[in-house]
């Protein structure tokens, strides 16, 4: 790195003091600022044009790279053309390139396994690593003609443009089911919700769980063959699978088996929302004594049952219904949580509902996956490309 760019420590203490930031004015990037790759502007601080033109040795320019001092080693970006006329913070440091580099090239060479494992065995410190200006000259760096350094970086500048841009529709998508979550069921001890299909005007009816939920048990003697068990994740995220090879079964001579549309819990971390309504792929494996069943009357259907249970009050009445200290000594209270209330509409409603919630949970995974085989393809290129 030394031999193709200067480099710069930011200002210490003594030249940009705490009392000389300003609520508005030129940018100052700290390395709280720094993300992946690009600065992150939602919590910049400033100083006044005098104390920027004062700092004139640590303004920042189109095409330099900024690395954060401490912390995240390789934590680094590049400076794009909206962000001129910024001014380097004291826990940065900054790389400014000379002619017949391109940035976006030695930006992209940055993020390699080689180069962070490079940073992290130079860097020092015992409980937060330091870099400094000597640790990023000794970077090494593969360097081709200069049109071969711009061919490669558009290539990955196409691919974050495409990573950003299914990022943003993934957390747009997340955005859209939180609000339709809030919208679509009733808040605040109403009847109605905020928004509804036409057609469906009749006010939702008040439950207990205990009347629309009834214990399910199917037990089974314990196999000693090797079988498939059921685990439910914390924070209502679903259900998992696992195998269980011969000879680590339970010490136990029974478990049951689990049924398709019934709505289960973890009574040992039901205090972290592990809940879930289980569906035919759930149907056959196996769960202990705590993981309780239970079938659902034919007033609720299982899928809008689903989102249902996802609700912030739900979690918080399974926590008050958990008494005990921490980890495995809170056990779920079967019937306290029984007593908790939910709000239905009749069953027509109810799978709109839920056709719509799963339609719109299929765009996610959808823009999910797509995110990360672009993650997964950037990161193939990045060990092949740099030899």
């Amino acid at each position: 790195m030394g031999d193709i760019a200067d480099t710069k420590t930011g200002p210490f203490g003594t030249q940009l003091s705490a009392k000389e930031y300003t609520a508005s004015g030129i940018p100052v990037i700290n390395v709280k600022n720094i993300g992946t790759g690009c600065i992150q502007e939602n919590d910049l601080d400033y100083v006044s044009e005098s104390t920027a033109k004062r700092l004139s040795d640590h303004i920042i320019q189109e095409n330099d790279i900024v690395f954060g001092r401490k912390g995240a080693i390789g934590r680094h970006a590049i400076i794009g053309k909206t962000q001129n006329n910024w001014v380097q913070g004291s826990d940065c440091i900054r790389v400014r390139f000379k002619p017949g580099i391109v940035a976006s090239y030695v930006n992209a060479q940055l993020q390699t396994a080689n180069v962070i494992d490079h940073l992290s065995m130079n860097a020092y410190g015992s409980t937060m690593l330091t870099l400094t200006t000597d640790m990023i000259n000794s970077i090494p760096l593969l360097m081709p003609e200069e049109a071969e350094q711009s061919e490669i970086a558009h290539v990955f500048s196409d691919i974050d443009n495409l990573i950003t841009l299914h990022q943003r529709k993934y957390e747009k998508l997340i955005t859209v089911k939180k609000s339709m979550l809030e919208k679509m069921f009733p808040r605040d001890g109403s009847n109605n919700p905020e928004i509804r299909f036409i057609g469906f005007t009749d006010p939702w009816e008040q439950h207990k769980l205990s009347e629309v939920l009834t214990s399910y048990t199917d037990p089974v003697d314990i196999p000693h063959t090797g079988y498939e068990r059921l685990g439910i994740r914390s924070h209502a995220k679903g259900t998992f699978h696992s195998y269980v090879p011969e000879g680590h079964e339970l010490q136990t001579a029974q478990m049951h088996k689990v049924a398709a549309n019934k709505f289960i819990v973890n009574i040992t971390f039901g205090w972290e929302h592990a809940v879930a309504v289980t569906d035919e792929n759930d149907a056959g494996k196996l769960v202990s004594h705590r993981f309780p069943q239970f079938s659902l009357s034919e007033d609720l259907d299982p899928k809008f049952l689903k989102y249902i249970i996802l609700d912030e009050n739900f979690r918080h009445h399974l926590w008050l219904a958990s008494p005990g200290g921490a980890g495995r000594n809170r056990v779920l209270n079967l019937t306290e949580m029984l007593q908790y209330e939910i709000c239905i509409p009749n069953l027509s409603e109810q799978r709109q509902i839920a056709d719509v919630l799963i339609r719109l949970d299929n765009l996610i995974t959808l823009h999910h996956l797509k995110l990360e085989k672009l993650k997964n393809i950037k990161q193939s290129l990045l060990q092949n490309m740099f030899v």
